[in-house]
């Protein structure tokens, strides 16, 4: 889940420009508050974002770094000022998720997007589907925060699921891929509470983009999205997990680990090593996806029939 930004590679990209973008969204703030563990009462909390956009689609991620926006301006300014590259892990607050999840309207199809390394250039993978949640709505209401809601139920993921959505609010839309009821969804959890959502406010963004400053200034959106099958989507995140530097280390020779960058501490190669531990140590540390992984249907023995 959490999007483990390479530092060396922030430092090395830094002086590059930003992107334009004219689109503009309403920005619904959610905290998301979940178990990173399954057998573990440890809950964790972050705050997600809905952006719907005046571009028939919306983007749901962590707003962790795009809540640093101004901090990272100001802090990469300095660095442009005097020359010299930060660890900027030092300043810089780790998300806690990295997929973005977006929904097209009106057709609503959704498609999961994560990033991969491509040598020193990060790749955009994802999956499309077309989601049918089966809703049942039902006659409870309550008032969530200053919104009127109404109760609704569905089962995903191998959970049941509670909703809670608002008429005054038209949008059909809701965290993560959650959608498909006459309103927006205020408040959604399952069942176990392994994950719930509740929406703590909103406001209007111009100039809207979906990615942070450091992103943009790093030229580190993705590029555009391989859409691959779910399967083959798992499987590429999975290697990736297992070994987040398999695509660079061929690039680097031992003279370039063996480099110092002004600025930081240690050599390029203990920058390496340093973030991969800490790539391992987060993935081995969440065990409790919102949904179980992709399983290929057994269709048992084929039989051959005639020629």
């Amino acid at each position: 889940m959490k999007k483990l930004f390479s530092v060396f590679l922030i430092a090395f990209f830094a002086f590059t420009s930003a992107q334009d973008t004219k689109e503009t969204a309403n920005r619904f703030f959610y905290e998301l508050t979940f178990k990173p563990k399954k057998d573990s009462a440890k809950l964790d909390k972050v705050i997600t974002i809905l952006d719907i956009t005046d571009k028939n689609r919306s983007v749901y991620q962590d707003y962790t770094v795009i809540a640093q926006d101004s901090i990272m301006k100001v802090e990469i300014e300095a660095m442009k000022k005097a020359g010299i590259m930060k660890d900027l892990s030092k300043s810089l607050k780790m998300p806690k998720i990295s997929a973005r999840v977006y929904k097209t309207y009106p057709g609503m199809q959704v498609q999961y997007v994560d990033k991969i390394a491509n040598g020193f250039t990060p790749t955009n993978i994802g999956y499309s589907e077309n989601l049918k949640f089966n809703w049942k709505i039902l006659g409870d209401k309550q008032k969530i925060g200053e919104y009127n809601t109404q109760k609704a139920t569905t089962e995903f993921g191998d959970k049941k699921w509670t909703a809670w959505f608002t008429t005054d609010i038209p949008f059909q839309d809701g965290p993560y891929k959650f959608y498909g009821l006459p309103g927006l969804i205020v408040k959604i959890e399952d069942a176990d509470k392994n994950y719930s959502w509740v929406l703590q406010g909103n406001k209007k963004v111009k100039d809207y983009t979906e990615f942070s400053y450091i992103e943009n200034l790093m030229q580190a959106s993705g590029g555009k999205v391989k859409d691959l099958s779910r399967e083959k989507f798992e499987k590429a995140f999975s290697d990736f997990k297992k070994d987040p530097f398999a695509s660079v280390r061929p690039m680097i020779t031992q003279e370039m680990m063996s480099k110092t960058i002004p600025g930081m501490d240690g050599t390029v190669g203990d920058m390496m090593k340093k973030q991969e531990k800490q790539y391992k140590e987060f993935y081995d540390a969440n065990d409790n996806p919102i949904e179980p992984p992709y399983t290929k249907l057994s269709v048992g023995t084929v039989e051959k029939v005639g020629k």
